[in-house]
C-alpha cells in the first residue's frame, strides 16, 4: 500500500525501496515514471545553398582559399617586420613598432587560418546527419575495413583530396604559421658576437673588489665568517660610472643589467679542511672563501640557495645541486657541469678582488656545444 501511494497511480513506475524513511519511502528510492518525455525527433534537413547552387559552392571555395593565403602572408609578413623593425637599439619607439607589426603579422596569420578553416566547415564540407554505433567488443578485420571507408568517405565529402585549391593553401598557411615565432628565437642570441666568446667575458678581470650586491660596498676577507654567504657584483658595476665604461670594460654588455646577469657571483667561507681542491686550483680560493658564478648551469637561474652545514647550492629552478667544498661539481638534478670559479686573493688594503675573469662561460651549457 505505501508503494501504491508513494506511485500516486502511475503504471509502470518502478520502485526500489529498502526501508522506509519520512513518508514510509527510504532516501535511496529510485522511481522510473512511465510518461517521460519522448524523443521528438530531428526536424528536416535543410539545404545550404551551397548545396544547390554550385556559384555559391565555388565563391565560398574561393573565400576559404583566399583567407588561407591571407594567413600566409601574415605569417610571412611577421617575418619581414622583425627584420626591418628591429629592437636592438632599446628606443621605445623601435620597440612599439616592432612589436606592433609583428603582433599584427602573427595575429592576421592565426585569425584568417582559423576562419578559413571554420568557413571551409560551414560551407563546404558535406552536410549531413549521421549515427555511429559504438560497440564494446574489439574490431575485426571487416570493422577495421570499413574504418577505412569511413576515411574514404570523409575526404571525399571534405573535399580535401579533390578541392587542390583549398588544400594547398591550407597546407602554405599552416607551413607559415610557425615562421614568426621561429623567427623570434633569433632574439634569444646576440645578432653580431658569438655567443660563447661574449659568456666568457665578463666585469671582472684582475684587481676589481668584490662588492655587495646591490649596495656596492667592497668586501674585505675579514668580514667574511665561515658559513657565510654573500651575493656579490664587481665594485665597477654601478650606475653612475657604468655608461663611462668601454663596450670591452662592461665585458661586451650594451646594458647595465646584462652586464650585472653574466657577473653575479656567490661568495661562501668554508673551513678549509673541508674544501677539496684540484692542485691547479688551490689559489683560486682564499683561507677557505670561494666565489662561484650565481647562474645555474642549466637554463640560467640563479643560484642562491646555500645549506652551510652540506655546503651544497640549489637552484630553486628544477632543484639542480652543487657540492661547494668540491668546486662546485652537480651532485643532483638537470644541471651537466659545475658552476664557473671566480679565481680571488686579497689587495693590500685586505678587500677581496679578482684574478682574473672567468676561465669558462657562465650560464646554460647550451652555448659550449656549439663548438
Amino acid at each position: 500500500m505505501a508503494e501504491e501511494e508513494q506511485n500516486n497511480g502511475t503504471d509502470g513506475a518502478v520502485v526500489a525501496a529498502h526501508g522506509h524513511g519520512d513518508g514510509g519511502v527510504s532516501a535511496g528510492t529510485a522511481v522510473i515514471a512511465a510518461d517521460a518525455v519522448q524523443n521528438p525527433g530531428l526536424p528536416p534537413h535543410r539545404q545550404r545553398v551551397t548545396d544547390t547552387n554550385p556559384k555559391k559552392a565555388k565563391g565560398a571555395e574561393r573565400t576559404v582559399y583566399t583567407l588561407f593565403y591571407v594567413s600566409i602572408v601574415g605569417s610571412l609578413g611577421a617575418v619581414l617586420a622583425y627584420m626591418f623593425f628591429p629592437m636592438e637599439s632599446g628606443e621605445l619607439l623601435d620597440i612599439r613598432l616592432h612589436t606592433l607589426f609583428v603582433g599584427l603579422g602573427m595575429a592576421l596569420g592565426l585569425l584568417a587560418l582559423g576562419i578559413g578553416a571554420v568557413h571551409w566547415g560551414k560551407a563546404l564540407m558535406a552536410d549531413h546527419e549521421s549515427i555511429d554505433e559504438r560497440h564494446p567488443v574489439s574490431s575485426s578485420e571487416e570493422v577495421r575495413q570499413d574504418s577505412a571507408e569511413v576515411f574514404r568517405i570523409a575526404d571525399e565529402e571534405s573535399g580535401f583530396s579533390r578541392r587542390s585549391l583549398v588544400r594547398n593553401s591550407l597546407i602554405g598557411a599552416l607551413i607559415a604559421f610557425p615562421l614568426p615565432g621561429v623567427t623570434l628565437l633569433r632574439s634569444l642570441a646576440p645578432q653580431d658576437r658569438d655567443p660563447v666568446q661574449l659568456l666568457k667575458h665578463t666585469m671582472w678581470e684582475s684587481g676589481v673588489r668584490l662588492a655587495r650586491d646591490p649596495s656596492g660596498v667592497p668586501i674585505r676577507a675579514s668580514e667574511v665568517t665561515i658559513g657565510s654567504a654573500f651575493h656579490v657584483i664587481p665594485e665597477t658595476l654601478n650606475h653612475s660610472d657604468f655608461e663611462e665604461l668601454s663596450l670591452d670594460e662592461r665585458g661586451g654588455s650594451a646594458t647595465l643589467l646584462d652586464a650585472k646577469a653574466k657577473a653575479i657571483v656567490l661568495l661562501m667561507r668554508l673551513d678549509q679542511s673541508d674544501l677539496k681542491e684540484d692542485d691547479d686550483r688551490k689559489d683560486w680560493s682564499y683561507n677557505g672563501i670561494v666565489a662561484y658564478s650565481k647562474v645555474c648551469t642549466h637554463v640560467g637561474c640563479p643560484v642562491a640557495l646555500y645549506e652551510q652545514h652540506t655546503h651544497h647550492l640549489l637552484c630553486p629552478c628544477h632543484q639542480s645541486q652543487f657540492d661547494v667544498s668540491e668546486h662546485a661539481k652537480v651532485i643532483f638534478g638537470p644541471a651537466k657541469r659545475p658552476l664557473p670559479q671566480l679565481p680571488i686573493t686579497v689587495d693590500d688594503e685586505g678587500y677581496l678582488v679578482a684574478q682574473s675573469d672567468f676561465h669558462e662561460p657562465v650560464g646554460p651549457s647550451f652555448w659550449e656545444r656549439l663548438k
